[in-house]
């Protein structure tokens, strides 16, 4: 049987769409196409094919250890422009992990937002509309890796393992990634929304 309000059958709980606010506190890009590791910068400016200039931009990327159903270098849409960090999450993870603190740009930050509550697990299709104009949509969480464990490794001397240690610790709070929905430039300070759709869990059998 359907629920007649919703059009869902009856063992489908469902989550209404709701609108959460945060600030902006930090915005940082690549200095290069070759860099990882972020800086610290006054705004983005954002175009549809991310942020001009940056690691990540541009419509379409080779696909990599993630995508293991495409052949390593695949080339694939771009789903992933913008890497969106928690101030929050970020403070959780750096107690996980035992160290003093744990900076956006080790770890590739673009933006780092303020607010709002378990900022990774919010889900795809989510709208972060900002004050200035920009819009992005998120396209989903963002793994830990190695790589990002290694560029905090670089930055903390002294500590062993700290590569292997950022992917078990970071689980479910790395942030999440997204692409440029649309154009605008964003500022440190301003504040932003997350405009979240409905959810539901899909069961085939229900």
């Amino acid at each position: 049987m359907s629920d007649s309000e919703t059009g869902l059958p009856d063992s489908f709980k469902l989550t209404r769409a709701r609108k959460l606010a945060g600030t902006v506190a930090q915005v940082l890009r690549t200095e290069g196409v070759e860099d990882f590791q972020t800086t610290a910068c006054d705004e983005l400016d954002l175009i549809f094919e991310g942020i001009p200039g940056d690691r990540h931009s541009g419509f379409t990327r080779l696909s990599g250890g993630r995508e293991p159903w495409y052949p390593r270098g695949t080339e694939m849409v771009n789903e992933r422009q913008i890497s969106i960090l928690s101030v929050e999450e970020l403070a959780e993870i750096a107690k996980l992990m035992e160290l003093e603190d744990l900076k956006p740009e080790w770890i590739g930050a673009n933006i780092v937002i303020e607010g709002l509550p378990r900022l990774t697990l919010i889900p795809p299709r989510t709208r972060l509309v900002f004050e200035g104009g920009a819009v992005i949509r998120v396209d989903g969480d963002n793994a830990p890796c190695r790589v990002a464990g290694r560029a905090i490794a670089e930055n903390v001397p002294g500590r062993g393992g700290l590569d292997l240690l950022f992917p078990q610790k970071a689980r479910r709070l790395r942030g999440l990634v997204g692409f440029v929905e649309k154009p605008g430039v964003i500022k440190a300070g301003e504040g932003m929304t997350a405009h979240i759709p409905e959810q539901w869990i899909y069961d085939p059998g229900a």
